[in-house]
């Protein structure tokens, strides 16, 4: 028992570690940067009224968007970071692999993805509309889509900037091609706004989305670290 406690301390602190070694010691302030974009809304909204917000909308005009900025923040630091930083040749010489210093800065931004959306649920749920619960897991799954696709970006082109603009793209093409127009294999396709649907037919499309997303990611993940294991041409320069 003892053993398995300090296993799992210790698990913790490489979590931290990799938090820090993401974005220093200000790491836990980036679950308040979503909050931003809640005050700005809430600006708008009282510059330009135009009735209450509608619950179908807390899934990507609420929490998915600023979740998805969240997420490529981190997502650019996790392996394209060491590189920027100079400290990429140090990560092939941890015991273990550098894989599992890729893993641990995932989880550790997994960690602040699921902290930041607690408190953006909460303040989305009490001071705009209230929301069911699906909308939290449309709103996580699409962070965790934008996470991996910019560090897998940032890890092709070996540069954050670069990955940065490639994933922006993606994320517009997202939100105005295939959300505005319900298509299913966006990462934030929202059940609750496909209309005149035989209920079947939307638990099929559900079910679809909530597999094909998550094995996308896997495999994302599996080729961005199969691309920072080429020790000698991320080290080329």
């Amino acid at each position: 028992m003892i053993a398995r406690l300090r296993r799992l301390r210790a698990h913790l602190d490489l979590i931290r570690l990799a938090g820090l070694a993401i974005a220093g010691h200000w790491v836990w302030l980036l679950i308040f940067l979503p909050l931003l974009w809640l005050a700005a809304r809430a600006v708008e909204r009282l510059i330009s009224p135009s009735g209450p917000f509608a619950d179908v909308n807390a899934q990507v005009g609420l929490m998915g968007i600023p979740m998805a900025v969240l997420a490529i923040i981190l997502g650019l630091r996790i392996i394209a970071g060491e590189m920027d930083g100079r400290s990429l040749e140090i990560a092939y010489t941890v015991p273990g692999g550098c894989q599992r210093v890729w893993w641990a800065k995932l989880a550790a931004s997994a960690v602040i993805l699921v902290a930041a959306e607690i408190l953006l649920a909460l303040v989305a749920y009490f001071v705009f509309v209230k929301f069911p619960p699906v909308a939290l897991y449309g709103a996580f799954q699409g962070a965790i889509f934008y996470l991996v696709l910019s560090m897998a970006f940032a890890t092709l082109f070996r540069s954050e900037v670069a990955g940065a603009m490639v994933t922006v793209a993606v994320l517009i093409f997202d939100l105005l091609i295939l959300g505005n127009n319900g298509i299913r294999a966006s990462p934030f396709w929202n059940p609750l706004a496909v209309q005149s649907a035989d209920p079947a037919a939307v638990l099929a499309m559900t079910v679809q989305n909530r597999i094909g997303i998550p094995i996308f990611i896997a495999l994302v993940v599996g080729l961005a670290f199969m691309r920072a294991n080429r020790r000698e041409r991320m080290l080329g320069g």
